[in-house]
């Protein structure tokens, strides 16, 4: 299967749907409260549907596959993540863009939803290296793609501009198939234990 294949994943924490116009306003009330999180780009309510159009544009043009993070023990969509910058002649991809709602946060609905988009990256699609990059400022994240295993890469030092025009360091990381088995226990005890 390719990167790009629009596909919906389930376990018994979350639903990862296509993303749609049809998520926008349960996005837009996830979206409330994240507003002071400068160092990630997640929208303000109001920019929710033109996020979800900019998405979808970049889906057509076969770089991203943008899913609605669906929290199934209430119904409601609560974040979004991708694959994005995807590299199909490669096999490489990079799962990011990913917010989830405050309700949400420090719960199993990211440990779920990495666990589908991981196993679906390196079970259905053959990928080959998948890599996670976050800001360097944002420590929460960090420290969530560490738990899942993944290998920090490095820092690309001022690699990009921010919307306020502050420069950028990212950190890489990132898992390989070899790896997989064990990030894929490790994802799955947590998730046993509640």
């Amino acid at each position: 299967m390719l990167l790009t294949t629009p596909v919906t994943l389930e376990n018994e924490f979350v639903r990862l749907e296509p993303l749609s116009a049809a998520h926008d306003s349960d996005l837009a009330a996830a979206a409330v409260g994240l507003e002071h999180a400068w160092y990630t780009s997640v929208p303000r309510a109001d920019q929710v549907a033109a996020d979800i159009a900019q998405r979808l544009e970049w889906r057509a043009a076969g770089t991203m596959n943008p899913w609605a993070v669906r929290r199934l023990d209430t119904g409601v969509v609560v974040g979004t993540t991708t694959f994005c910058n995807i590299d199909q002649p490669n096999r490489h991809v990079e799962i990011g863009h990913t917010w989830i709602g405050v309700e949400a946060q420090r719960t199993a609905v990211n440990t779920a939803s990495k666990l589908l988009l991981l196993g679906h990256a390196f079970e259905e699609c053959d990928a080959i290296a998948v890599e996670f990059r976050t800001h360097w400022h944002n420590r929460q994240s960090r420290a969530a793609i560490a738990r899942l295993g993944a290998q920090q890469d490095g820092v690309l030092r001022s690699h990009r501009l921010g919307p306020d025009g502050t420069l950028r360091d990212t950190v890489v990381f990132s898992i390989l198939p070899h790896e997989w088995p064990a990030v894929r226990l490790g994802l799955t005890e947590r998730l046993g234990r509640g």
